[in-house]
């Protein structure tokens, strides 16, 4: 028999080698194979364990059905195909065709590279030729570093690339990528995104994008369309997206948006950069905030909230923990038109408070020792609960009570009404800062311990304060600085907000704008309160000029420290404190200046109605004079004056677009070098026809003058 099977290989041996040269078909080889039988008539060979060689590849099974005339075989049973030692294929059953190269592979199949990439699915069709693989049922390939499953995919084993199609699913311990159309290289780890993509990673971020790569072992991603990166309430997006995941770096260009809906924060621009560890962001072309308040504004007949809009060269967001900011207290008025912060108030009412605690407590020591004399014996503690019943009787605190329990108790029955609801809570706050009082006159006498170690133990415990943990968000600002808002406009170098204390903090020749008034000084703080304008402070050459309708006259008002309150949007109050100076215009009923008022005092009050100056109020060291109309000289100005107008934001498209180029209107036209037969029209009409605009009327702007005028 074995001689028989060596007789009919050799005999088909040159049959099979026939046709290899190059650009023709080259015919499967049947190396070896246990068994062999078959009938020439049909030339159809059934093997058993034979291995078959086509071009570079060497192929093994169990059984197999070779057609020679087709150059075709069919396969049975542990199934395996080894392509230039790099690329081995197994299955249960195969179909091969040696004239197109093509291999097709069911049940079971696995391929896997040089590389130990590893691609399984149920079917299979591998081009020999070409060297790709096509599954259209499902399938997942399983690399050192990732997993990769989809619906339909293409392996190339020449480029080591992968392409996938339909529920695309990439997971590794880092991230995990869900995809409609991908792109994977085992061999670089890079990704091709060609649809819609999210990359979620265990840093709670994802990153999504239509088109764009991203590496799976680095975690760097370059994304170009539809571009999102999210990470817990923040978002940041543009046109074009670069993210190195292992450093937290990120850098977005053209029509980024930078938003945290907690924060209800939103930062624009074209060119910024996130820091995820720091969480900062950084935006240096065309950068903008819009902060939306509760104020409001009519807009077509119809209310809206008013956004402040904020522009500079730089912006700068990030959130830092609140213990490293030094906060500003808000200003507010106190008595004999004295101004002072919400600190100082809160500090006077703690004051208060610790005052009527102390009396209370005194009052309850002296009942106390009293009772000790007066109340009767009582025989057990039954008795001395009914004693405690009866009203108007005092029963002494027993030895064994710790003293903590015996404050408390004493607290809430005796704290004055203002911390009596909360007789629990505000009596050990309470214990706290009275230790030093307290720990003297309370001691227990079993132990020795003083009130004072309990007290210092309990007050140590507390001193972890929420400002160590709390972070918040700052915004920082640098170089042309403008700010929109309908009631108020700004001007600076630079400036710094913290949402801690809701303060815009001005730097560097700011200039603020209120209606027809400006201001100015060395630093101005604009306080914010429930997200509308509470308040202003100028500190230091503090200069306010409020500009008399239609006229080239001002009022002015200067000194050491200005503050201004609003109130429905509409500054109701200013006071000056220090050197203070002003001049002012009083009108007759006719509407004509009749006086101008020179003032200097210590401290002024203006009271603002209806965007005027209604009542004016000198404190201390008042010294004045009046000149009436007649003699009122031409020019009236304090030291420092100064008027920009031209430097005034005038809607928010200034602070998203930049202040728009003057353009030159209604000039004279030029006489044209060569002579038309008609003149030139401009809607329909003759230029020349067209009138030239009246002189404007004049207005004062960049005055600065360094001497008052006399």
């Amino acid at each position: 028999m074995y001689r028989i099977l060596t007789f009919i290989f050799f005999l088909f041996s040159p049959l099979f080698l026939l046709g290899q040269t190059p650009g023709q078909r080259t015919l499967i080889f049947l190396e070896r194979a246990d068994m062999m039988h078959g009938a020439n008539k049909d030339q159809i060979a059934y093997l058993r364990n034979p291995t078959f060689r086509h071009d570079n590849a060497r192929l093994f099974c169990d059984s197999a059905v070779f057609y020679k005339e087709r150059n075709y075989f069919e396969a049975f049973g542990n199934v395996h195909i080894n392509q230039a030692d790099t690329l081995n294929i197994y299955s249960d059953l195969l179909n091969y065709d040696g004239n197109k190269k093509l291999a097709h592979l069911e049940k079971n199949v696995r391929m896997v590279d040089k590389n130990n990439s590893t691609l399984t699915t149920n079917v299979l069709d591998y081009n020999m030729a070409t060297r790709i693989g096509t599954y259209v049922n499902g399938g997942k390939i399983v690399t050192k570093d990732v997993t990769i499953t989809s619906k339909r995919g293409w392996y190339f084993a020449n480029t080591r690339d992968a392409f996938f199609r339909y529920d695309v699913l990439v997971t590794n311990p880092e991230s995990t990528i869900k995809s409609d159309t991908l792109r994977y290289n085992t061999l670089s780890n890079w990704a091709y995104f060609y649809g819609p993509t999210n990359i979620k990673n265990k840093k709670n971020e994802n990153l999504y994008t239509e088109n764009g790569v991203y590496n799976t072992k680095t975690e760097n991603a370059v994304f170009g369309k539809n571009n999102l990166y999210t990470t817990g309430s923040k978002s940041l997006k543009g046109d074009s997206l670069f993210y190195d995941g292992k450093r937290g770096y990120g850098k977005a260009v053209k029509n980024i948006v930078f938003k945290d809906t907690v924060d209800d924060f939103t930062l624009k621009g074209n060119l910024g950069e996130y820091f995820r560890d720091i969480e900062k962001i950084l935006v240096t072309k065309n950068p903008y905030v819009a902060m939306v308040s509760d104020d409001s504004v009519m807009v077509d007949n119809k209310k809206i909230a008013d956004t402040l809009w904020l522009g500079a060269d730089t912006l700068e967001s990030q959130m830092v923990l609140q213990k490293t900011l030094k906060l500003l207290a808000k200003p507010v008025i106190k008595k004999d038109n004295e101004v002072g912060s919400e600190d100082e108030k809160a500090k006077q009412e703690r004051e208060k408070e610790k005052a009527e605690a102390r009396k209370a407590l005194t009052a309850t020591g002296n009942k106390e020792r009293n009772a000790t004399t007066i109340a009767p014996k009582s025989k057990n503690r039954k008795d001395a609960k009914s004693l405690d019943d009866k009203p108007g009787t005092v029963v002494p605190i027993s030895a064994d009570t710790t003293i903590k329990q015996k404050l408390t108790d004493t607290l809430s029955k005796h704290a004055p009404p203002a911390i009596k609801d909360t007789a629990n809570t505000k009596a050990i706050k309470i214990d706290k800062e009275l230790k030093a009082d307290s720990s003297k006159k309370l001691q227990d006498k079993k132990t020795g311990n003083t009130q004072q170690a309990l007290t210092k133990a309990v007050v140590k415990d507390s001193l972890v304060s929420p400002a160590d943990t709390i972070r918040t968000r700052v915004i920082k600002a640098y170089h042309n600085v403008k700010v929109f808002k309908h009631n108020l406009q700004a001007k600076a170098d630079s400036l710094f907000f913290a949402a801690a204390d809701s303060t815009l903090r001005w730097y560097k020749n700011p200039i603020l704008w209120t209606d027809s008034t400006q201001q100015t000084g060395d630093t101005i703080n604009v306080f914010l309160k429930n997200k509308k304008i509470h308040s202003f402070q100028i500190i230091e050459n503090g200069f306010i000029a409020n500009q008399q309708s239609d006229t080239s006259k001002f009022n002015q008002i200067k000194g050491k420290l200005i503050t201004g309150f609003f109130n429905d949007g509409q500054m109701r109050d200013l006071y000056v404190d220090g050197n203070a100076e002003s001049i002012y215009f009083t009108k007759n009923n006719k509407g004509d200046i009749d006086n101008l008022n020179q003032t200097v005092s210590s401290r002024i009050r203006f009271k603002f109605k209806d965007k005027k100056i209604n009542q004016i109020t000198m404190v201390k060291e008042i010294d004045g004079a009046v000149n009436p109309a007649d003699k009122l000289p031409k020019e009236s100005f304090l030291t420092g004056f100064t008027w920009k107008p031209e430097l005034r934001p005038a809607n928010k498209d200034e602070i998203i677009k930049g202040k728009p180029k003057k353009t030159v209107k209604n000039q004279p036209p030029t006489k044209p070098a060569v002579k038309d037969s008609k003149p030139k029209t401009v809607n329909s009409k003759s230029i020349d026809s067209i009138p030239l605009t009246a002189k404007p009327k004049t207005i004062v702007k960049d005055i600065e003058i360094k001497k008052p005028v006399n």
